[in-house]
């Protein structure tokens, strides 16, 4: 009778699979994460795709991976380095031997390290000799192989075989980690419920890979990561971008509005246009345009006609939509623009993450056009953030442009599904009916919002364009005097969101050495590295930033108690410089990365180290 091998208990585990494009790499770390996530464990994740569409196979610029954290407690990262990594091929080996911890267990499809996929990945001669690997539990499993075995009886192409090998891997991983199958089959069959051999084929590869795993001495002992204590609810699995699509359909149905969004394609943000196209049984109406300009035009004009406009791009995008934008600054029409940031510039880094567009939003647009700027800061609060700029996009009729980046939008985590009387109502500014002498651009005299009127209101007719309005009537003025008192009360509106935006908080003392300033989506890890330096007995506090225009009215007083500010982003430093414009009296340091990757816990509390020392 064979022993049972060692089940060693760990509080987290970061695993990184990573292969060619078309190894399925996205859809194994998901189903792992998926898995995780139903037996309790909290979870964060990192997809990692190459920016060309079809890079040549078998080159490190081909290489897709996908990271997952999976831990006992709240995990905020996907992770800096890796316990586990599966490289289905020798590219995918030289892209990520680097975030391998030492002695982490490293799973080769030994089937691909021939000579040919050796050079490819550009190699001499043996990998595992030029990276070293005598450090790692080096696994040589013959996947294609055992996967064409496997399922060599049921007729299947060749193409078709090897599109399988992907769960004969996450077998072994399941085995590793003490997984169920039983939900990843559930899966298959209802994804393949048209085509029973391909779901017998991934079936039979899963268990076959599972089984091999519990065969072989190098992958035991197996390890364990109990669930983490969550709070009760009903859960699921989401990405940055389904939870935006998600907060802008809550925000119109709390308005008593139908949501309309006008986007044309670009990545990393198309999963907001698709989740949101889906949703015609929630009064969704979707419009795919022909170029980004249309896109927010018709948004725009949807929001002209009473409904909820919303319109999505990426930084290139958003380049091209600056002129309309100003329109709706213009016009003072309820507009929301997510901006889901990537590397540029230009085309740039298609598939890669970046904070560099805050500079064009704050500011890239012709004369003085102020939107709201709000930033989410996790996957699931993207859902959170994308209900606010909707419902202050309504409440104070003015554009409000949402920050996401790649790293939110494709990166998921388990969401506590919310009841919508969690949330609150949205006032609209519609004109009552009954309203006489109406004038277009009069305000309420506290928030200096102006009424909705949509056409087809009898008495309510005005104008609209893209020249300058008169003061109350919204007729064309080229008097100078008017000029300059409708640029000032544009500007004053927006400045008096403060008044409705929560105080900055601080995540530790209100005093203390270093204040570690942050924004958007890199809070997971600088949260962690800043409580792991609590832990260690710094005085070290966190203040993260989800409003940036207007910023929080207590930034100054919580900037005041602290000896030094360091500014982390992920650009040359555009946060800090509009810190320095808005809160002059403080001197900012800074700690900038532009490599078209998150922040790593390490490389941030080695800084803050630094700086703690000095």
């Amino acid at each position: 009778m064979n022993k049972k091998p060692e089940v060693i208990e760990l509080e987290a585990v970061v695993i990184r699979f990573s292969g060619d494009s078309g190894d399925g790499m996205q859809l194994t770390g998901t189903l792992f994460s998926n898995t995780s996530a139903l037996i309790g464990n909290d979870f964060s994740t990192f997809p990692d795709y190459p920016s060309e569409i079809r890079a040549p196979q078998g080159t490190v610029g081909g290489v897709s991976g996908f990271q997952v954290h999976i831990g006992h407690n709240k995990v905020f990262t996907p992770g800096d380095f890796a316990d586990v990594l599966v490289a289905m091929n020798p590219a995918a080996l030289k892209a990520n031997a680097q975030w391998m911890k030492p002695g982490g267990i490293i799973i080769l499809d030994n089937d691909n390290f021939d000579e040919k996929w050796i050079k490819k990945a550009g190699y001499f001669e043996d990998p595992i000799i030029e990276e070293k690997l005598d450090r790692f539990n080096v696994i040589k499993a013959p996947i294609t192989t055992l996967t064409k075995e496997a399922i060599k009886d049921l007729g299947l192409d060749l193409k078709s075989v090897l599109r399988s090998k992907n769960m004969f891997a996450l077998g072994m991983v399941y085995w590793l980690y003490n997984r169920p199958l039983n939900f990843t089959e559930q899966f298959i069959e209802s994804k393949f419920q048209k085509r029973p051999v391909i779901i017998e084929a991934n079936k039979k590869v899963l268990k076959a890979g599972y089984n091999f795993a519990e065969t072989i001495e190098s992958m035991k002992p197996t390890y364990i990561v109990s669930p983490a204590p969550i709070r009760k609810g009903t859960y699921r699995n989401i990405n940055g971008n389904e939870a935006t699509a998600w907060g802008l359909i809550a925000a119109a149905e709390k308005a008593g509005l139908n949501l309309f969004v006008g986007s044309y394609p670009i990545t990393p943000a198309t999963g907001i246009l698709e989740e949101l196209s889906l949703r015609k049984d929630l009064g969704v109406k979707s419009f795919q345009a022909e170029d980004e300009i249309a896109g927010i035009c018709t948004a725009i004009g949807a929001s002209f006609a009473g409904l909820l406009g919303v319109t999505t791009t990426s930084g290139p995008g958003l380049a091209l939509k600056s002129e309309a934008l100003g329109l709706a600054v213009m016009t003072e029409l309820p507009l929301v623009v997510v901006d889901v940031q990537r590397g540029g510039p230009s085309t740039g880094l298609p598939t890669k993450t970046e904070q560099s567009d805050l500079m064009q939003a704050l500011y890239g647009r012709s004369g003085e056009s102020p939107v709201v700027i709000i930033a989410a800061s996790t996957p699931s609060n993207c859902f959170d953030y994308a209900f606010q700029a909707a419902k202050i996009a309504i409440e104070h009729m003015t554009p409000v442009l949402l920050m996401t980046d790649g790293f939110l939008a494709n990166g998921s985590q388990p969401w506590r599904i919310p009841t919508m009387n969690e949330y609150p109502e949205i006032k609209t500014r519609m004109v009552p009916k009954d309203t006489i002498d109406y004038q277009p651009y009069a305000r309420d005299p506290e928030t200096l919002v102006r009424r909705w009127a949509i056409p087809g209101m009898k008495g309510m007719e005005h104008r609209v364009g893209g020249l300058e309005k008169d003061f109350l009537k919204g007729s064309v003025s080229h008097d100078p005097i008017n000029h300059q008192k409708m640029v000032k009360v544009r500007e004053d509106k927006v400045n008096r969101v403060v008044n409705v935006i929560p105080d900055l908080e601080v995540m530790g003392d209100s005093q203390g050495d270093l204040l570690v300033v942050g924004w958007g989506g890199t809070f997971g890890y600088l949260k962690t590295a800043v409580q792991e330096l609590q832990e260690e007995g710094e005085k070290i506090s966190l203040a993260h930033f989800n409003y940036i225009r207007p910023l929080p009215g207590n930034a100054k007083e919580i900037f005041s108690g602290f000896k030094r500010i360091i500014v982390c982003e992920l650009n040359l430093g555009q946060f800090a410089n509009y810190l320095r414009i808005k809160c002059q009296e403080f001197k900012y340091e800074q700690y900038n990365k532009v490599q078209g990757l998150p922040f790593t816990v390490v490389e941030l509390k080695e800084e803050f180290i630094k700086l703690l020392g000095a």
